[in-house]
């Protein structure tokens, strides 16, 4: 019996363009992506003060990481200060027993200066490490709650970036460089007050010299800020190339590409070596030129000094001995107000860097929950199972249909068979059952209520699902399985097992069911693999049963082993098989055949076989394949 659908104009509570307002836009997710090319950031105060807020549980660590910095910026040009007093007094005085107890108490400022610089440091990581904390824990937890719609349209290293690259750029931008830039800062301001208080004259040279520094430093920081940045993005090509050749590394004996995927290798890490020469050219450069500046400034300063005190009158010797001892306390200065110049430019890109990593965490954490449920859903108790589709269409990107006005009802205890090629719309139907989507039009209906108006949570833990891509989490095959019920105990998990008459395949295993499965199941068989995942769906004991090529890797003998007791799951509960072997599905209560995201046959498999329409090709195509 053919089904001919027609297009309806499906009118529900809730109207398509408030869904889609509910719904993640494309355009975030691009803009999202978008940022991923972007290495640096303008100094933003939002984003600053954004992550500021993150400090805010930590106050106490905060506020006395602040005491330090400030006694950080005091104490650094004091110990310059000291030096230039004792030269200037007990010295020039020949007076030794005020130099030893002068001296004693620089070394006492020394310690005292050590031990708030172990304190900095050491609440500043402190600092960092509880702030970074604190955004992968929400990052991992709003990834949690992410729509199906952005995973299948962001790249697995990207979101992995997130929680680490991007916040550890982040730690750098908090734990680093506003507290250093706040050190250098307060020192430099110190450092001037002293200079223009032991001669104006002086620290008006020093104000000529330091905007030449400034732009000497601005005019490398660009050119340095690109060869890291060339210097980062090579290094990436090489990890993810590395990472793609040791996951194919079957593909690549397979096919004997070991001198192709070399020779790729090689260029790369010429690239990087290439990149890394220019960085260490530039820096060749730049710092050398700096010290250089220092050293034409302390020129400057030796022959003005110089003439102050060797070419003007003196009344008083002691005057002039005066004069030359300020010139000693203005030298130390000069060196506490030059060198946080260099600091402070690698801090400014560093923090472009923290910027740029806090946006695209940021941009992420503000990607909306898409809304799968209505404000006003409600929990429902256990399931009867009875599925409804009025009208459904969908897309996943605006104006591009994959399925066009479906209709069907699956009454409970039924098994409904999905067939068609590849691109028909099939696993999109089976997402919007297992609520990953919302549909674009119509409605989905589950005991006749719209599943927006369902809650989710309730639904989905009556649902089972078997994918053909039969995902296991390290851990061993018993916790596999037991995810299906969490509760679960020993006993009930061997039970399921059991059940589907494949326990002791897995009790064959080095372990039996305390056998680690590996990373995503590498420890397995592919077959076994798809065992455990029927054992979790049996556990589960679902009102709704999909199964999406569920057996596609599970060979004949042990397929026909769990027919049966695939009969036995299906028992009672409204089930959904999608599958190309179309020998698993001939038991079907009925066919949906589906094509270019339209139903075109509904029937058994005897009806559709008499009809000798899409599905009696395709079967004979199949007969004709196993033969």
């Amino acid at each position: 019996m053919t089904t001919t659908t027609t297009a309806t104009a499906v009118k529900t509570g809730t109207n398509e363009a408030d869904r889609s307002n509910n719904q993640l836009g494309l355009d975030d997710l691009v803009a999202l992506q978008k940022l991923e090319e972007v290495k640096e950031r303008p100094l933003s105060m939002g984003l600053i003060m954004r992550l500021l807020q993150y400090t805010k549980p930590y106050a106490k660590t905060r506020n006395w990481l602040l005491v330090t910095v400030f006694l950080r910026a005091v104490q650094l040009p004091l110990l310059g200060w000291f030096v230039g007093y004792i030269i200037k007094g007990p010295i020039e005085q020949k007076d030794f027993s005020g130099t030893v107890w002068y001296t004693g108490g620089f070394l006492v400022l020394s310690f005292l200066t050590s031990i708030v610089f172990h304190f900095r440091m050491k609440l500043a990581m402190m600092l960092g490490e509880f702030v970074v904390h604190d955004l992968r824990e929400q990052i991992f937890a709003h990834l949690q709650k992410m729509p199906m719609r952005f995973y299948d349209h962001t790249k697995l290293g990207r979101v992995i970036s997130r929680i680490t690259s991007d916040t550890e750029n982040v730690r750098m931008g908090v734990q680093d460089v506003l507290f250093v830039t706040l050190v250098q800062g307060g020192q430099m301001l110190i450092a001037a007050g002293v200079m223009l208080y032991y001669d104006a004259v002086l620290f008006s040279v020093l104000l000529v010299m330091a905007p030449v520094i400034w732009l000497i430093t601005g005019y490398f920081r660009k050119k340095l800020s690109k060869a890291f940045r060339d210097v980062q993005e090579s290094f990436s090509r090489i990890t993810s190339t590395l990472a793609e050749s040791v996951n194919g590394i079957r593909v690549t004996q397979g096919f004997v590409r070991h001198d192709e995927n070399a020779r790729r290798f090689k260029g790369l890490v010429e690239d990087h070596s290439q990149y890394n020469q220019r960085t260490a050219e530039l820096s060749g450069i730049f710092l050398p030129l700096l010290e250089l500046n220092s050293q034409f400034f302390i020129a400057i300063l030796l022959v003005l000094g110089g003439y102050q005190i060797l070419g003007m009158t003196y009344a008083d010797p002691g005057e002039q001995a005066g004069e030359f001892g300020s010139l000693v306390i203005f030298f130390f200065m000069s060196g506490m107000f030059f060198f946080p110049i260099a600091i402070i430019g690698r801090m400014y890109h560093f923090s472009l860097t923290a910027m740029a990593g806090a946006e695209r965490v940021f941009t992420l954490l503000d990607l909306k929950v898409e809304a799968m449920e209505d404000e006003d859903a409600e929990e429902v108790g256990e399931i009867v199972g009875d599925v409804t589709f009025e009208g459904v269409c969908f897309e996943y990107e605006p104006g591009v249909r994959v399925l066009e006005d479906v209709n069907f009802e699956a009454k409970q205890g039924e098994t409904i068979a999905l067939v068609g090629a590849t691109g028909s719309g099939k696993s999109t139907a089976i997402k919007l059952i297992s609520k990953f989507y919302l549909p674009t039009e119509g409605e989905v209906r589950i005991d006749g209520i719209r599943v927006e108006k369902i809650e989710t949570g309730s639904l989905v833990r009556q649902l089972g699902i078997v994918l053909q891509q039969n995902f296991l989490f390290t851990g061993s095959v018993l916790e596999n399985i037991r995810m299906g019920r969490p509760q679960a105990s020993d006993a009930e998990v061997y039970a399921a097992a059991e059940a589907l008459n494949c326990l002791d395949i897995l009790e064959q295993l080095s372990d039996g069911l305390h056998t680690e499965v590996g990373e995503a199941g590498s420890n397995l068989s592919l077959g076994q693999r798809q065992l455990v995942c029927f054992c979790r769906a049996m556990l589960a004991d679902p009102r709704i049963l999909i199964l999406d090529e569920a057996t596609s890797s599970v060979d004949g003998i042990t397929e026909s082993r769990i027919q049966k007791a695939l009969e036995i799951l299906l028992a009672g509960r409204t089930s959904f098989v999608v599958a190309h072997r179309l020998s698993t599905i001939r038991q079907a209560d009925r066919i949906l055949v589906l094509d270019q995201g339209r139903v075109i046959e509904e029937g058994t498999h005897v009806e559709l076989l008499h009809e000798g329409g899409t599905y009696a090709h395709l079967y004979k195509q199949f007969i004709h394949a196993t033969n």
